[in-house]
């Protein structure tokens, strides 16, 4: 009644295939360093808008963390123009701390220390950030 099945599955072919795998680690690295550029790229704009010292200091540190999660390749980093203004700048810290919660999340699940407490660090700053400039 049925013919029987005569090629292979296509799942099967993917499987036997030489099709290069990224294990967990490796998948948590690249979102994990993809969070944090783009963080890096709020911190950038920022420290455009409001020329805060701390901010300097803080983007070193991401592109040293990012730089180390890809393997030695340094970040991009934009060249932003930025028009300032409070709302502007109160988005930019609430998105930024949105971002350093995700990258926590990502750097916990990986048990990377060192990408934690910068995360940590940052999500701080920036609530901070958002409070002084609500007030």
């Amino acid at each position: 009644m049925y013919e029987p099945i005569r090629t292979k599955s296509v799942h099967s072919m993917v499987a036997d295939s030489d099709f290069p795998h990224r294990s967990r680690e490796e998948e948590l690295d690249i979102q994990l360093a993809g969070h944090l550029s783009a963080l890096l790229a709020l911190t950038d704009e920022l420290r455009l808008a409001s020329g805060d010292r701390e901010l300097d200091s803080a983007a070193a540190e991401l592109v040293t963390q990012i730089t180390r999660l890809r393997g030695g390749h340094a970040p991009v980093r934009s060249a932003v123009a930025a028009s300032v203004h409070e709302p502007h700048v109160a988005a930019l810290h609430q998105r930024a701390h949105a971002l350093a919660g995700r990258a926590l999340v990502v750097a916990a699940s990986r048990a990377d220390t060192a990408a934690a407490i910068l995360a940590a660090q940052r999500m701080e700053f920036h609530a901070a950030a958002s409070e002084l400039i609500a007030a």
